[in-house]
């Protein structure tokens, strides 16, 4: 991450943790004519006034009918409003189908994927439906967890990718089935869950699958940025900081700019020695 390209635009990163029912949507990408999850998150988020350059990325991708207790959608937006506000009205106007849990701001124009630990998912198959013995379910689970070629668990779609590769650990507790991983193919989760649970590689159903929750690597859940009420400057309006205080992000008036970084940039080599790394952004 350059935090130094950071005082060249005025965007910010913003990350929304959201759940959503997937029995409501026809899928997760963007498609034409069709009710989706991020079509609607676009939609709704634009009528309230808050927009973006680019596409939204996240965290993980949903088939059709699953649903997620908190995936990620991550944007960047020079947004300069109520965000809370937004968030609010989003929610009184989605809630029965979308819901931001809670938005987290950071460095703009990442490639998000990249900064993703692992994913995990839940199958949660009707008890009376499951026929094979624990026995039998325990022995697959160990055949299918570890690092290896997954590709007889997608469908075309995944076939057609170019890495084949993944690493999953599958817990089965409480006739639940977990899925960890560091990325899923295609129908891959569903798949697996068909031949746990069957013997057979069998895509099972969709509205059976939740995606339980995503992991941010070190490297961006260190730079989500906060609010710093433990300092003033003189000149500054208002100081951020990264959550693992390696940078401090300072507000002025475009007035007090000159002020605060000094003749032959005196002042702000001065803050630099105190604070460390220091971002300036005029509002």
């Amino acid at each position: 991450m350059n935090f130094r390209g950071v005082e060249k635009t005025d965007k910010w990163g913003y990350i929304f943790t959201v759940f959503y029912n997937g029995e409501k949507f026809h899928s997760f990408d963007e498609m034409a004519g069709k009710t989706t999850v991020k079509g609607e998150f676009r939609r709704v988020m634009n009528e309230l006034g808050f927009t973006w350059a680019k596409g939204i990325q996240q965290g993980g991708r949903t088939d059709s009918k699953v649903s997620a207790e908190r995936n990620l959608l991550y944007v960047s937006s020079n947004f300069q409003g109520n965000l809370k506000e937004i968030i609010f009205k989003f929610n009184e106007k989605m809630k029965e189908s979308i819901f931001i849990r809670k938005v987290e701001k950071t460095f703009p124009n990442l490639s998000f994927p990249e900064y993703i630990e692992k994913r995990e998912y839940l199958y949660r198959y009707p008890k009376k439906r499951i026929k094979r013995s624990i026995e039998d379910i325990e022995k697959t689970l160990l055949e299918i967890s570890g690092t290896y070629d997954v590709s007889r668990f997608t469908d075309k779609k995944g076939l057609d990718l170019k890495e084949h590769e993944r690493t999953v650990k599958v817990i089965f507790e409480k006739n639940i089935l977990k899925f960890i991983g560091n990325s899923f193919m295609p129908k891959q989760v569903r798949n697996m869950a068909g031949y746990i649970l069957t013997g057979e590689i069998e895509t099972f159903p969709g509205k059976y699958l939740t995606l339980e929750n995503v992991y941010l690597k070190d490297e961006l859940k260190n730079k989500i940025i906060i609010l710093n009420t433990d300092i003033n400057v003189s000149g500054v309006e208002k100081i951020e900081k990264t959550l693992d205080g390696e940078i401090s992000i300072f507000y002025v008036k475009k007035e007090n700019k000159g002020k605060v970084i000094g003749k032959n940039a005196s002042n702000i080599k001065s803050l630099r020695k105190e604070f460390g790394n220091i971002v300036i952004r005029e509002i």
